[in-house]
């Protein structure tokens, strides 16, 4: 054997043992990766741009996301402070869609209730500029938009043509209701996405936001009729004790949450996890995953 073979041989192995190490690596669930996490990959949101809304039957955790609505986040944030929504309901529910909540005697000029200092007119937030967004890409392909991702914890579309970003309707997805005109919501009338993702309404309704905590409290509310799942009971209607700013309320009753960061390393090896499960029930790794498919942890 030439005296340079070992050599050679020996740098052959070389090169390929990141490869083997890789493959050496047992696969670990996003829990154990989550589990594993350093407290930087979390973050604290911030009480300014959260909503709590107590019910009967225990509380639902809003983030807004002043950073695509500002207008309309700051109209929802003033009819919090002004107690708009204390003591109105949930009054739609409709299957594999939405619940909808706000004044429903909001048409009736007679009964609607007073909004107070907020405003009645704003413009539609439907998307943003792109520039100055750090976006989370996601590798696959995606039905509705050229590119997805996150931005600060929020699912986003992007189109790469026109430079716009927007959030998307997944579930947990807080929008304001409007009218056939795109410039008739100011976030008086919200709904929350409780069933497969509507991607269609994307870019068409403004998206304010996303529920953090409570979605089981939404999502198994009674379905009203068909076809829009208004309740013709008032009496089927969910009670909403108050929906308040969490920066209105004292220290001391202020939720303690924390949000997996979507920039993060921990965030970027749990979506890979679910691309790929190679666990003992997994046969067939899927190599694939739909924006709306994954969550974002809460702690």
């Amino acid at each position: 054997m030439s005296p340079r073979r070992p050599a050679l041989l020996a740098l052959a192995l070389t090169c390929l043992l990141p490869g083997l190490a890789s493959a050496a690596t047992p696969y670990r669930s996003a829990q154990q990766i989550l589990d594993a996490s350093p407290a930087s990959d979390w973050r604290t949101p911030d009480p300014a741009n959260l909503l709590l809304m107590n019910l009967d039957a225990g509380q639902v955790v809003i983030e807004l996301a002043p950073a695509f609505a500002p207008q309309h986040v700051a109209n929802i944030q003033t009819l919090a402070h002004e107690h708009f929504w204390d003591g109105e309901t949930i009054y739609r529910a409709q299957d594999n869609f939405v619940v909808q909540f706000g004044d429903a005697d909001a048409d009736d000029a007679a009964k609607a209730r007073p909004l107070g200092s907020a405003k009645r007119k704003l413009p539609a937030e439907f998307q943003r500029d792109s520039k100055g967004l750090k976006v989370s890409v996601l590798p696959d392909h995606d039905g509705w938009a050229d590119q997805t991702g996150f931005v600060d914890g929020f699912a986003v579309g992007q189109d790469k043509a026109d430079g716009k970003t927007w959030l998307a309707h997944c579930y947990g997805a807080l929008g304001a209701g409007r009218n056939n005109e795109e410039d008739s919501s100011i976030g008086a009338e919200l709904y929350v996405v409780t069933g497969q993702s509507p991607r269609q309404l994307d870019r068409n309704i403004t998206v304010v936001g996303r529920v953090l905590k409570g979605m089981e409290l939404l999502s198994a509310l009674p379905r009203g009729p068909a076809p829009m799942g208004f309740y013709a009971d008032a009496a089927q209607r969910t009670a909403i004790t108050s929906i308040q700013r969490v920066s209105d309320l004292p220290q001391a009753q202020r939720p303690t949450l924390q949000v997996l960061r979507t920039d993060s390393k921990t965030f970027t090896d749990t979506v890979e996890a679910r691309r790929n499960r190679v666990d003992d029930f997994y046969k067939r790794a899927a190599g694939h995953i739909d924006l709306c498919n994954i969550p974002v942890p809460v702690r």
